[in-house]
């Protein structure tokens, strides 16, 4: 058996209350790793096409990865996949905290979910010990009140991921939640589990992890944790997390404020990490085996209450703040803790609220249709937006569709400023005036995401004019990115302090005994994403170039103000962006990988389904 796998995967059908255990072949490890990897090739192999996203034949894969659970620096990320109810394509969502090491020590690598309780339902997995129990006491709770009720009841040694009323509500952007705010956000996987009754799943385990070589596993882990503590970022990082890029991205221009109609927000001071840590914060919260704890545990009040809430981290600021023109860091904090408890992702929850507001602000939705006025910077309308949405109540029922749905039946122009691309609302970084940027968000196989390649720091660097070097630079991103989510790792190591990706490809071998270096697990991160880009050709109609484009504000519209006032990369731009990165990916005109680059990938075998 191979180290750092439990060699084990759980089959869980809904509709017929059973459940199987599999074998994980060794194929898997040595093709596609783990984590997200794990998640591709079981969608890709056992979805058909037809699959509708919120049916009960759609699977929800949750996948751990050979490093999680480990003594090693930020070894506590899972992954949720599915096919996506926003995009129609291959979807994963990624999340910390405790519960991929629990399930390891549980004895699985894989969950796969499939079919739909007649009820609503909680999946408990206790070692061996598995069971579909009765939830409706948990359903219509808030993501919050369920973890904190199931703990309760089945005690503090589990580790719970669980829905809020969106994802029993089928938003299209419901999240799944766990450890009190940890969210495995993007792309719809909450409403996925909605849509099969499972409010909650609930995990304790108590098995150990193998290792190839222990001790020069045990040795090494003990110098990366080290060779973290030794980074001069080390001490710079912790007090304000992710809040802490706040100040930079709006000083360069790229921090979404209404709508992304610009890139600067005058009241950044008011939301940035300084103002987190000296108004709110309460102490530092971290995910399993981390050195560095990007989280925040704050304390915030509205209208005479008083809430705690895990953040706000950067995305939440950058689009429930300045994109919804927030000004406050407490009500930022405040808008929060309600997407947290309804469990709404906050980057698409953000850009939903912001599209409506503009919508409203140019007459195309009215007082009646929203059943009161809405404004920017309003928090107010902001949290009667979020909670309409999760309920799927008047206006809600549209928003909670998504912005490309939403533009698509409001019409009148509203198209141009839908903030998404392939059906998934764009994060945090405004690239109009950013390249490689740009082209991340345009190529991104879930559809506007920035942990699959963040570029915006590239583009600053070797500056914002000239294409060159740009789409080389994204392949890569989108090559060591991703393949933190397939090794069970968190990226932030290397991404804010420094920390070297040697390291990786020495511990790999010495925890699983597979003869990978570095360029090996990056030629493995290239198959993955090779293997979703060929899902989503299956999954979607005439899926190529023209799903890989952006919205009309970040072609045609200069930038209005701030730093980089009047400055547009431009459509033109943007599409020699595109045929240089197909060229390099050896892909076709039209996005699709070629026989010699599936070849070259051993993906002959998957393709011939495709």
């Amino acid at each position: 058996m191979l180290g750092g796998y439990m060699g084990k995967g759980l089959r869980v059908n809904l509709t017929s209350c059973t459940t199987s255990t599999f074998d994980i072949p060794e194929d898997w490890a040595r093709r596609f790793l783990g984590g997200r990897g794990f998640a591709a090739k079981i969608l890709y192999d056992e979805l058909d096409p037809s699959t509708e996203p919120l049916s009960p034949e759609n699977k929800l894969v949750v996948a751990t990865g050979p490093l999680s659970g480990l003594f090693l620096p930020g070894s506590g990320k899972l992954t949720f996949a599915c096919k996506s109810p926003a995009t129609g394509g291959y979807a994963d969502s990624n999340v910390g905290g405790h519960l991929g090491p629990e399930i390891k020590y549980a004895g699985y690598d894989v969950i796969i979910v499939e079919g739909k309780a007649d009820t609503p339902a909680v999946l408990v997995i206790e070692d061996d010990r598995v069971s579909i129990r009765d939830g409706s006491r948990y359903w219509g709770l808030g993501a919050l009140a369920t973890e904190k009720a199931l703990k309760d009841d089945l005690g503090e040694a589990f580790q719970c991921a669980v829905i809020g009323p969106a994802g029993e509500n089928l938003v299209k952007f419901a999240c799944i939640s766990h450890d009190f705010g940890r969210q495995a956000g993007r792309c719809g996987v909450g409403a996925v589990m909605g849509s099969k009754n499972l409010k909650a799943i609930a995990v304790s385990g108590t098995r150990a992890i193998p290792l190839a070589k222990p001790k020069e596993a045990l040795e090494k882990g003990k110098q990366m944790y080290l060779s973290c503590f030794s980074k001069p970022g080390f001490y710079d990082w912790t007090p304000y997390g992710t809040a802490g890029v706040t100040d930079w991205v709006n000083e360069v221009g790229s921090f979404p404020t209404k709508n992304f109609h610009t890139g600067y927000f005058e009241h950044h001071s008011q939301i940035n990490g300084q103002a987190l840590k000296e108004r709110i914060l309460v102490t530092d919260k971290g995910c399993f085996g981390c050195p560095i704890p990007c989280g925040k545990y704050s304390r915030t009040r509205w209208q005479g209450r008083e809430v705690m809430v895990e953040g706000p981290e950067y995305e939440t600021i950058a689009m429930l703040g300045g994109n919804c023109c927030l000004e406050s860091i407490e009500d930022v904090a405040y808008a929060n803790y309600v997407c947290d408890e309804l469990g709404l992702d906050t980057i698409s929850a953000g850009n939903v609220v912001a599209f409506a507001m503009e919508c409203y602000e140019k007459g195309l939705l009215t007082k009646e249709e929203v059943n009161r006025e809405i404004r920017f910077g309003d928090l107010d309308s902001v949290v009667f937006l979020l909670s309409e949405i999760a309920a799927r109540s008047g206006i809600g029922a549209l928003l909670a569709e998504g912005v490309k749905v939403a533009a698509e039946r409001i019409g009148k122009g509203s198209e141009r400023f839908a903030i998404h691309v392939k059906g998934l609302e764009v994060s945090g970084y405004e690239p109009r005036y950013a390249p490689a940027m740009l082209l991340a968000y345009m190529t991104a196989d879930i559809g506007a995401h920035h942990n699959r390649a963040w570029a915006i720091t590239y583009d600053v660097a070797v500056g914002r004019d000239s294409l060159e070097g740009k789409a080389e630079k994204v392949i890569e991103l989108q090559h060591i990115r991703p393949l933190f989510d397939a090794l069970g790792l968190c990226r932030l190591q290397w991404v804010e302090i420094g920390f070297e990706l040697h390291h990786y490809g020495e511990i790999f071998p010495l925890v699983t005994g597979i003869d990978y270096g570095w360029e090996d697990l990056i030629r493995a991160s290239e198959r993955i994403w090779n293997l979703t880009r060929l899902f989503n050709i299956k999954h979607i109609t005439g899926f190529g170039r023209k799903y890989d484009s952006a919205p009309a504000r970040f072609l045609e519209e200069p930038m209005p103000s701030g730093p980089v006032e009047g400055k547009l990369t431009g459509a033109k731009s943007a599409e020699q962006l595109l045929d240089r990165y197909y060229q390099l990916r050896g892909w076709s005109p039209d996005g699709v990988p070629t026989k010699q680059k599936l070849a070259e990938l051993d993906l002959l075998e998957e393709s011939a389904a495709c």
